[in-house]
C-alpha cells in the first residue's frame, strides 16, 4: 500500500470547467477571474482583492505596495516556507527571524520584543498548518511599535478568527492557491486589503504600472503579475467543493485523534482556540520523529518534517542575514526536530487512514 503524502481533490468537475474558457476563446485573464474574485471577496468579506501568480509573489506584491524596502526589516517567523522571508527579500528589505510558541507554531510576540530596531516596519504573521496566529496580541504589538501587519494566509482560506475571516485583520492579507492548499488552481494567490489607494496602487503593480490592458502608456513602473482564467475557471469549482472538502478533512482529523489518542510519546498540533480549524495536514510531535519517519517509509507511507527553521537556512547563512548569536530559536528547532505531517487530503479513505495508525501504534508498541 503506497500512501502518498497529498493528493489535489480533482476532477472531471474541474475538466468541465475549464471547457468555457475555449468556449469563449478566452484564456487569460478574464471573466472567469473576474467571478473568481467576486466569490472570494464574498467569502473573506474583503473590500478589496487582487490576483498573483503564487503566494510569494502575492507577499512581494503587498509589501512593495506599502513601500517596504531597502533598509527595512520585517518581523517574520523562524518556523514558515521560505517564500514568508524570500518575498521580503524580493523587495530589498530584511527578513528578521523570530520564534514561535510551541502549541502550534505561531508567532511569539515576547520573542518579537526583542527584534524590535528603528528600520522594524512590519510584522508578518503566518497562518500556519489549517489555523491561524492570535491576532487580537499581534494587533496591540503593531500598534504599539508603529508597524504594519501583512498576513501570510497562504494555508488558510476558510479559516475565521473571532469570526472574522483570516487576512482581513492587518493591512493586507495574501492567500495561496498552489495545489496542496484547501482549494486550488494549480499555482496562483489573493491578496486582499482594506485601503482603496492601496488596492488601486496594487491594480498598477501587478499589470505593468496601467489599468487597461491594451495601452502602452503606463504612468508607473510595474510588472505581469496576473493569471488566467483557465485557473480561475478551476479555482471556481473547488470554491464550490470548499463545504466538502473541510468536512472531508474534519472526519480525517476526527479518525486519526480517535485511533492514536493515549500513545506515550506522540502529541498533536493544537489549532488557536478563538477560530476554527481545517487541517493542512494531521500534524504530530513525536519524540522519536526521524526513527518513525523511517518506519513510514518502509512501509509506503509518504510524511514530511515540519518547516525547517529559517534561521538555519543555508541561504541565510552571511553575515547579511545572521542575527544576535544569543539568540535561540528554541521552539521553532524543536518543531522541526519533533514535527511530522502525515497523508491528510480529501480522498483518503478510512481504510488508508487506519492503515497509517496501525502502523504507527505498531512502530510505538515495538
Amino acid at each position: 500500500m503506497l500512501i502518498s503524502q497529498f493528493k489535489p481533490f480533482l476532477n472531471m468537475q474541474e475538466y468541465e470547467g475549464i471547457k468555457d474558457c475555449f468556449d469563449l476563446n478566452w484564456i487569460t485573464e478574464g471573466p472567469k477571474s473576474k467571478q473568481f474574485m467576486e466569490q472570494l471577496l464574498d467569502l473573506t468579506e474583503a473590500p478589496y482583492g487582487i490576483f498573483a501568480p503564487n503566494g510569494t509573489l502575492g507577499l512581494f506584491l503587498a509589501l512593495k505596495a506599502f513601500d517596504i524596502g531597502t533598509n527595512d526589516e520585517v518581523i517574520v517567523p523562524d518556523f514558515t516556507f521560505l517564500g514568508s522571508a524570500s518575498s521580503i527579500c524580493l523587495t530589498g528589505a530584511k527578513p528578521i527571524f523570530c520564534d514561535v510558541n510551541r502549541k502550534n507554531f505561531q508567532i511569539d510576540l515576547e520573542f518579537a520584543e526583542k527584534l524590535i530596531t528603528s528600520k522594524t516596519k512590519a510584522i508578518m504573521p503566518v497562518h500556519i498548518y489549517g489555523t491561524c496566529a492570535d491576532m487580537d496580541p499581534i494587533i496591540h504589538f503593531a500598534k504599539k511599535h508603529n508597524l504594519l501587519i501583512i498576513e501570510d494566509a497562504a494555508q488558510s482560506i476558510g479559516i475565521k478568527y473571532k469570526g472574522k475571516h483570516t487576512g482581513t485583520f492587518g493591512n493586507a492579507g495574501v492567500f495561496s492557491f498552489f495545489a496542496d492548499k484547501t482549494i486550488t488552481t494549480g499555482e496562483g494567490s489573493l491578496i486582499v486589503v482594506k485601503d482603496k489607494s492601496v488596492y488601486e496602487k496594487l491594480l498598477y503593480l501587478r499589470n505593468q504600472g496601467r489599468l487597461e490592458r491594451g495601452s502602452f502608456i503606463h504612468p508607473h513602473l510595474g510588472f505581469n503579475f496576473r493569471i488566467t482564467d483557465l485557473q480561475a475557471a478551476v479555482g471556481l469549482v473547488q470554491l464550490k467543493k470548499l463545504n466538502q472538502i473541510v468536512e472531508m478533512k474534519l472526519e480525517i482529523l476526527n479518525q486519526y485523534q480517535e485511533s492514536l489518542k493515549g500513545l506515550d510519546g506522540l502529541g498533536f498540533f493544537e489549532p488557536e482556540v478563538n477560530a476554527n480549524y481545517i487541517p493542512f495536514r494531521f500534524c504530530i510531535l513525536s519524540d522519536k520523529a526521524t526513527e518513525l519517519m523511517n518506519f513510514y517509509k518502509k512501509n509506503d507511507i509518504e510524511t514530511r518534517t515540519f518547516f525547517y527553521p529559517l534561521h538555519m537556512q543555508p541561504c541565510f547563512q552571511t553575515e547579511e542575514y545572521k542575527q544576535k548569536a544569543d539568540i535561540k530559536f528554541v521552539n521553532s528547532v524543536y518543531g522541526f526536530n519533533s514535527g511530522l505531517c502525515l497523508p491528510s487530503y480529501p480522498g483518503l479513505t478510512k481504510k488508508e487512514i487506519q492503515f497509517v495508525c496501525d502502523i504507527t501504534k505498531k512502530f510505538y508498541n515495538e
